[in-house]
């Protein structure tokens, strides 16, 4: 059974444009015979008529033939984006990178990478998507998104990982709270009669239930809201306590300009970690790949440059 070519779809996309064959021939650098000749190939293999050709009257396409001219033009297009990507010319990296942030990670982590990684790679074109875990799991195997940094907590099993850097929960007080003036790890024990502060979201929310859940446990929620920093904004005005994972660049300070007092909390704390996934079929691109590099080192870097004696 014969196939379309990819001539065959470069004069199919060339035709809407013209009135007469002559014309598109010329477009097309090849004799107004050897139009006619392609034409009638391609209606042969589309077993229907795709334009209408009459001396007297020139070319008019059907609706059929309109609707391959659409195709074919679009098909045209992503040939023409693979030539700019692939091959990489002078061990430079071409074409789209498009990748997605939990939310509350978001502000951690996207100014770093879209500070630095474009200036490394200029001909790469970097999208970012905000999300939750419900928002951007989908858009990866649906292939809107190439790669998404999230917390290692509750992901599908067959999602591949890797790691970008460590971090585990934190407890985040009003400075002049008497928690924050503890010379050790705040416990969950201290905290459960304290007013709790929820970051709602998926699966934030799940794993803070489970690590009181873990204790026999249950929190005191006085208050459930969608952002972090309304979360410390919040905590900034002595309304309660947050919990939050440990960041390279966490600042003690809210929204407001209030000041705010991080402490550890004891264990069982479970680790976790801040990972890129994928869905577990795909393989990744140089260029995506050079992404999670640059992740990995500058969000490491940043934790390195705030420990003690930097």
């Amino acid at each position: 059974m014969s196939k379309f070519t990819l001539r065959h779809l470069e004069i199919m996309a060339e035709l809407p444009d013209h009135t007469t064959l002559g014309s598109a021939a010329s477009e097309l650098n090849i004799s107004e015979s050897a139009l006619s000749q392609s034409i009638t190939a391609i209606e042969k293999i589309a077993r229907e008529p795709l334009c209408l050709r009459r001396k007297a009257h020139g070319i008019t396409m059907t609706a059929s033939g309109e609707y391959f001219s659409l195709m074919a033009r679009k098909i045209i297009a992503q040939v023409g984006e693979l030539q700019a990507t692939f091959p990489h010319q002078d061990g430079q990296l071409r074409g789209p990178v498009r990748f997605g942030c939990f939310a509350s990670l978001s502000p951690h982590v996207i100014p770093a990478l879209l500070e630095g990684f474009p200036q490394l790679h200029p001909n790469l074109d970097v999208s970012v998507r905000v999300g939750t875990h419900e928002e951007l799991i989908p858009a990866l195997n649906s292939g809107e998104l190439d790669i998404a940094f999230v917390y290692d907590l509750l992901l599908p099993l067959e999602l591949n990982k890797q790691v970008i850097y460590e971090t585990e929960m934190q407890v985040v007080l009003h400075p002049e709270h008497p928690l924050a003036q503890l010379q050790r790890p705040v416990e969950l024990t201290d905290l459960v009669d304290e007013p709790l502060i929820m970051y709602e979201s998926v699966p934030s929310t799940e794993y803070t239930m489970q690590l009181f859940a873990a204790q026999g446990l249950v929190p005191k929620i006085t208050a459930s809201v969608p952002q972090m920093i309304l979360v410390n904004a919040m905590v900034g005005r002595g309304l309660g306590y947050g919990l939050l994972m440990s960041r390279p660049n966490n600042a003690e300070i809210s929204l407001e300009g209030r000041k705010l007092a991080i402490r550890r909390l004891s264990q069982p704390n479970y680790p976790s970690a801040v990972v890129a996934i994928w869905p577990g079929k795909a393989q990744l691109s140089a260029r995506v790949l050079a992404l999670i590099d640059f992740a990995i080192t500058t969000m490491n870097d940043s934790w390195r440059e705030k420990s003690p004696g930097h």
